[in-house]
């Protein structure tokens, strides 16, 4: 029998004038590190992370569903309006989120739309955090398929979502792992996986801003799997050479969903990404 040291709690924020009650979950403690998950998923795709005690010793790990997704129900009236997840209100969710749990200034690790958030607040609201972990993240990604498959009276669009991110997955995921990750897009709500890739492929403001990104503030890393080609590594050294002082790195064996799809094979670059993090929190200047 084994009891996992992962603890999950809700807090209850208010985004764009709306209450939302959001789930997260943690393990370990010492500097602050926000983890957000990828389009149409939930925090379940970070729980090799938080339950690594080599990680968790130093870091207090802390990974949250964004509203609509996993735990997180959607706002008090979701069955009258269509799910359209924009950068404003991104950005606001990750900022309130900050402020109700306290932190001073945490690392934000975000994946594929997470990543590419990651890069937004970096530009806009740097300040706010010690470090940035760019993962399978670009600064823009035209969409190369049709969205609306993923919500439409006459297919499943979870399975449609699972079968479109199966393909983006390395070869060398083990199996398990693999299916795993396909589940959590299985079990999407309706119309969530289709209204962040809204955001993921039409909004390409971020081209603009790379230059605003302060590395010496708050370092910016970017992660990206060699089998990944939604976010090739050529799609991240772009955006990593626009970005002043930083750094990428290419992980081999992984696809566009690295800790969860083969999180033994993610596990030493995330640990080599946190490296180039503050060690010690800072004061806001």
């Amino acid at each position: 029998m084994t009891i996992e040291p992962i603890l999950g709690r809700y807090l209850t924020v208010e985004v764009a004038g709306r209450s939302q009650r959001i789930y997260f979950e943690e393990a370990g403690e010492g500097r602050p590190v926000l983890c957000l998950h990828t389009a149409g998923a939930d925090t379940r795709q970070w729980r090799h992370i938080l339950n690594d005690a080599e990680v968790t010793a130093d870091n207090r790990i802390i990974a949250f569903d964004m509203p609509w997704h996993g735990k997180s129900l959607p706002p008090e009236g979701f069955q009258t309006e269509e799910y359209l997840l924009t950068t404003e209100v991104y950005m606001e969710t990750i900022l309130a989120v900050i402020k109700g749990l306290e932190l001073d200034r945490p690392v934000l690790a975000g994946v594929s739309m997470g990543g590419r958030i990651a890069l937004q607040l970096a530009a806009r609201h740097g300040e706010h955090f010690s470090g940035f972990l760019a993962i399978e993240a670009s600064d823009f990604q035209p969409a190369w398929y049709d969205i609306d498959w993923f919500h439409r009276p006459d297919a499943h669009g979870g399975e449609m979502g699972a079968a479109l991110v199966s393909t983006n997955i390395s070869p060398y995921a083990p199996e398990a792992e693999r299916w795993n990750t396909l589940w959590m897009f299985m079990a999407s709500g309706p119309g969530v996986f289709r209204g962040d890739l809204s955001f993921y492929t039409k909004d390409d403001s971020l081209i603009g801003l790379l230059k605003d990104i302060d590395t010496e503030k708050a370092p910016v890393h970017l992660i990206v799997g060699a089998y990944d080609f939604t976010c090739t590594p050529e799609d991240a050294k772009r955006t990593a050479d626009a970005i002043r002082g930083a750094t990428l790195t290419v992980m081999d064996e992984v696809g566009h969903f690295p800790m969860s799809e083969h999180p033994e094979a993610f596990r030493p670059f995330f640990i080599e990404g946190l490296s180039k993090m503050p060690a010690i929190r800072r004061s806001a200047e």
